[in-house]
């Protein structure tokens, strides 16, 4: 399975630190290493400026990233498919935690305190839909 937007056959699965600047990406598209950084900072402890710098310097070379060099500062952009490195990593997750099943996160899940009855709820829909297919 293909988890690049182009056609190559690597499985990739980011590391904690990438994924956290895929995820700035994803959400708020090409970006400069400043906003990135900002945002980083933003939801945890302090990052050094240089440290986000070379982690999307790595990622670009591993293929993770591209660049565009056309102005003065150089904008990143995610190549990896944020639902296809979702979708690995939870059935990474699913395969070592839960043998496998995906009833038995479900159970874990939804018997986890911090599940509230809106989210309950919305379970509740999507298997109704589900059934009614």
């Amino acid at each position: 399975m293909s988890l690049f937007k182009k056609d190559t056959s690597v499985e990739v699965v980011p590391t904690k630190g990438e994924l956290d600047v895929l995820q700035v990406l994803w959400q708020y598209g090409p970006s400069t290493v400043r906003f990135v950084h900002d945002k980083l900072n933003e939801q945890k402890e302090a990052v050094i400026y240089t440290s986000t710098l070379k982690l999307m310097q790595v990622m670009k070379e591993k293929g993770m990233l591209d660049r565009d060099e056309s102005s003065m500062k150089h904008v990143y952009s995610a190549v990896l498919e944020e639902k296809r490195i979702k979708s690995t990593m939870l059935n990474r997750f699913v395969d070592s935690m839960y043998n496998g099943s995906p009833a038995d996160l479900i159970v874990a899940l939804l018997g986890n305190d911090k599940t509230s009855p809106e989210e309950i709820d919305k379970v509740k829909e999507l298997l109704k839909k589900m059934d009614s297919k």
